[in-house]
């Protein structure tokens, strides 16, 4: 017999608690086994009923749902879905919400309280069955705090390299153990595919930009590509690299999703392969399904180099355990060693 998951609800509005509560009433295997007004109240019946997975709206009163989220995870070990606003706060909180604690977030169509919420049911029933398929043992690993490593200055010659990352799942928290322990003066630039949905992409950029030496931002169409820059490919658009003279230009696409996403990181890393040959370096981090293992023959194919998050600090081992599984890493490193690395081929 199959487990049922158990979930409780925290939502400081009467409506969405209800129409949430519906949603997943419908759904064979969920169960609701409580709900919460505010983030005291959260953590309270969270603690009482030890759920499998909590929907914390992020805006709420006495104690809001990032401060709760952390509270929770702290005590035990659950998988919390944030649920958000489209807004650039919501966004804000909820990028630092993935990099404490949270496994994934939903986002409110248009307003906290929208019958349009009801349009999103299969998203939120997805998202929490694949948070299910996180072992709540790997939540500690999003909470931990990051262990501040000023990276070491080093002269360094051009060396015509592009260094190329893929995450998912866990990747915020797995993204913070790596680019601030790349220098400023990396020369090479690094692109960053993450899968997240439009507008969240950008407050990702800005916070690992704040606390890193090297610059992060956005991804935009026509960016040139420049050493000591790293790139995040915007949601909702596939990041692809073309040659325009002597400059290597972004450029932007919304074909269909690969692997079920878009931005896809099959598409970055085999244009990015077939660009710089054997001057890659690809990087494949946290996150459940394929995605980057086509990429990763494509980089091997042109004797690039290429690098696995090791599954002792992944928080799902699905897509570096596949990239392994098929034969293409180089190497298997837990992430707060992957930089050292990153840096050592470029230097190589």
């Amino acid at each position: 017999m199959t487990k049922e998951t158990r979930v409780l609800i925290c939502d400081d509005s009467a409506f969405m608690r209800m129409v949430i509560k519906d949603i997943l009433d419908s759904q064979k295997g969920l169960v609701v086994v409580g709900q919460a007004r505010d983030g005291m109240e959260a953590v309270e019946k969270a603690t009482q009923l030890n759920p499998d997975v909590i929907t914390m709206d992020v805006e709420m009163p006495k104690l809001n749902g990032l401060e709760a989220m952390k509270i929770i995870t702290k005590k035990m070990a659950t998988r919390v879905i944030m649920v958000s606003s489209l807004t650039e706060e919501g966004a804000e909180i909820t990028i630092e919400a993935l990099e404490n604690g949270a496994v994934d977030f939903l986002t409110k169509p248009s307003g906290s309280i929208s019958t349009n919420f009801r349009k999103m049911g299969g998203e939120l029933v997805s998202k929490i069955n694949s948070a299910m398929l996180v072992d709540a043992s790997k939540v500690s690993l999003l909470r931990k705090s990051r262990t501040i490593r000023k990276p070491v200055k080093r002269t360094f010659t051009s060396t015509g390299k592009i260094v190329l990352i893929a995450s998912s799942t866990g990747g915020p928290k797995a993204l913070d153990n790596v680019i601030p322990q790349l220098p400023g003066n990396l020369p090479a630039p690094v692109v960053v595919v993450q899968h997240m949905p439009a507008g969240f992409t950008k407050s990702l950029a800005m916070r690992l930009n704040k606390i890193s030496d090297i610059e992060v931002r956005e991804a935009m169409e026509g960016d040139i590509l420049k050493n000591s820059v790293v790139y995040i490919a915007p949601g909702n658009y596939h990041l692809g690299l073309k040659n325009e003279g002597l400059d290597v230009k972004v450029f932007l696409d919304n074909s269909s999703k690969i692997n079920g996403v878009r931005p896809a990181a099959d598409f970055t890393f085999d244009r990015g392969a077939e660009i710089y040959k054997r001057n890659v370096i690809g990087v494949v981090l946290t996150g459940m399904g394929r995605d980057g293992t086509k990429g990763s023959f494509k980089i091997k194919h042109y004797q690039g180099k290429v690098i696995a998050e090791a599954e002792s600090t992944c928080v799902v081992y699905g897509m570096p355990k596949s990239v392994v599984k098929e034969g293409y890493s180089d190497f298997e490193l837990p992430s707060h060693q992957i930089a050292n690395k990153i840096v050592e081929l470029i230097e190589g």
